[in-house]
């Protein structure tokens, strides 16, 4: 039986197929045991009439190697094709995106030498989730999911990867000041789950003043965790710091299947000039190694790329006068990397990845938390009116009967309270929230009264939107309030 391992490699777009060419080069010389079989996938088959870049007989072998080895691709522009990472993300549920962000000076530029982060993003909920509606001729709506198990998953995964790449310290960034229901959940997992991590550092940051202390002072961090839309930013802003884009890899990991590919994108203007630096996928496919157990191989490339980077010979990108010795293409590059496998940097820390878990960071099952009381107690109502607060209101309670057990409590605009005692200066698009509650406190709201209430006003020729069931939980709302509230 052989030992290799099986992995799918797409060769990609743009300088995708220059730099697979030379990763895979690499992991030839090094001894990596793959056994490899390559899909084609992005620009040609979009065109194809593919909408999502990817066809059934590249499934095929994803499903079965559950490693993926992936070089930028191309997407069209315009035609409606859609996002073809997050096709994969989401279809093979890749929940931890994993960027490690890494300053090389004094050989790469930059202003923070001493930067040596990893970001652990949350991967496929948040406002990734892409519903949206339009809900009047003014007002569009993004919906944000974030949910416990969701949570838990990345905030763990967190913490045991710092475990085991000796990280001391996790910080998780979010914005629950204003979001206290969803980034409050955030918060509240990690600070449940690090609770059974007490020998690793822990904090957590606002996401504004987070990303400002991680553009002016990312030596603070060793682990940061956070949300998609926010994880999205800061690692970018990150990789930028670190002085060169170029140089990042990174890995979409889920319970069984693992994505490792190139920060960047594929480069469509140098495609061909075999200039291109293959620095971020030779750095993916270290973290592939790592994943599938073969650390030894890993650690052999990563030191020998950091000899590399230390010996001067840079690629054009990173090129420096004084400082670089050599300006090298894309195969030169290479090939320089191939003769310093054995060899470690003498300057640069030598990496070590003896203690990475083979297989990858096994998560424990989630946890089953205690099922609370639910209880509706209201319902919020969304409808297009082109007056005001106050005859929207009127207009309204005139609705409203004894049957319903409801009663209008409150009426918002844009997430601030217009009605009652609203502020006349409030600037009020189209779209209106009319917040009703339970008229008998004592008793729960019934489906039935709710649906009575929106017959009675959709007979008044009221435009709804949208309604939301309001409910308590173990005697907490389960809503927030409204500005102003």
């Amino acid at each position: 039986m052989s030992n290799k391992t099986p992995i799918t490699v797409a060769r990609g777009d743009g300088i995708g197929p220059e730099i697979m060419d030379a990763t895979l080069k690499i992991l030839d010389a090094a001894g990596a045991q793959l056994d490899i079989e390559e899909i084609t996938i992005g620009e040609a088959v979009y065109k194809s009439g593919v909408a999502n870049g990817i066809d059934d007989s590249a499934w095929d072998s994803l499903n079965r190697t559950k490693i993926f080895l992936k070089a930028p691709i191309t997407t069209p522009q315009g035609g409606g094709f859609k996002s073809l990472n997050v096709t994969i993300r989401k279809q093979c549920s890749l929940f931890a995106n994993v960027r490690p962000c890494v300053a090389y000076a004094p050989y790469v530029k930059t202003h923070h030498p001493k930067m040596d982060m990893v970001i652990v993003r949350e991967n496929e909920e948040d406002l990734y989730g892409g519903i949206e509606y339009r809900q009047s001729q003014d007002v569009m709506a993004s919906l944000k999911i974030i949910t416990r198990p969701g949570c838990e998953r990345i905030v763990r995964f967190a913490f045991e990867y710092a475990k085991a790449n000796g990280r001391k310290k996790v910080t998780c960034m979010s914005k629950d000041n204003i979001m206290k229901l969803s980034d409050g959940l955030f918060h509240k997992v990690f600070d449940e789950i690090g609770a059974e991590y007490k020998d690793i550092e822990q904090e957590h940051m606002i996401i504004d003043i987070g990303t400002a202390k991680v553009a002016a002072h990312p030596e603070m961090f060793d682990v940061i965790v956070t949300t998609n839309l926010y994880g999205d930013i800061i690692s970018d802003v990150a990789a930028e710091v670190t002085g060169s884009v170029g140089l990042g890899g990174s890995s979409n990991i889920g319970a069984d299947f693992a994505m490792f590919e190139a920060v960047h994108g594929s480069a469509p203007d140098i495609a061909g000039k075999k200039i291109a630096n293959p620095s971020g996928l030779v750095l993916g496919a270290v973290q592939m190694l790592v994943h599938i157990g073969q650390g030894k191989v890993a650690e052999k490339i990563h030191n020998a790329w950091l000899k590399t980077i230390e010996d001067g010979i840079h690629t054009g990108d990173i090129y420096r006068d004084g400082v670089s010795k050599e300006k090298v293409g894309t195969a030169d590059f290479c090939e320089a990397v191939i003769e310093r496998l054995g060899q470690n940097p003498s300057t640069l820390k030598i990496v070590d990845y003896s203690k990475a878990p083979a297989g990858g960071i096994k998560l424990p099952p989630l946890k089953t938390g205690e099922k609370q009381k639910k209880e509706r107690v209201g319902v919020d109502v969304g409808l297009n009116w082109d007056g005001t607060a106050d005859d929207l209101a009127g207009a309204m309670n005139k609705c409203v009967a004894p049957a319903h057990n409801l009663k209008l409590q409150m009426i918002s605009n844009r997430g601030t309270k217009v009605w009652p005692d609203g502020n006349p200066d409030t600037f009020c698009a189209d779209n209106w929230r009319l917040r009703f509650m339970a008229a008998n406190e004592n008793q729960e709201v019934k489906t039935s009264q709710v649906l009575a209430l929106m017959v009675a006003m959709n007979e008044a020729g009221f435009n709804f939107t949208k309604s939301v069931m309001l409910h308590n939980f173990d005697g907490e709302p389960g809503f927030t309030v409204a500005q102003g509230e």
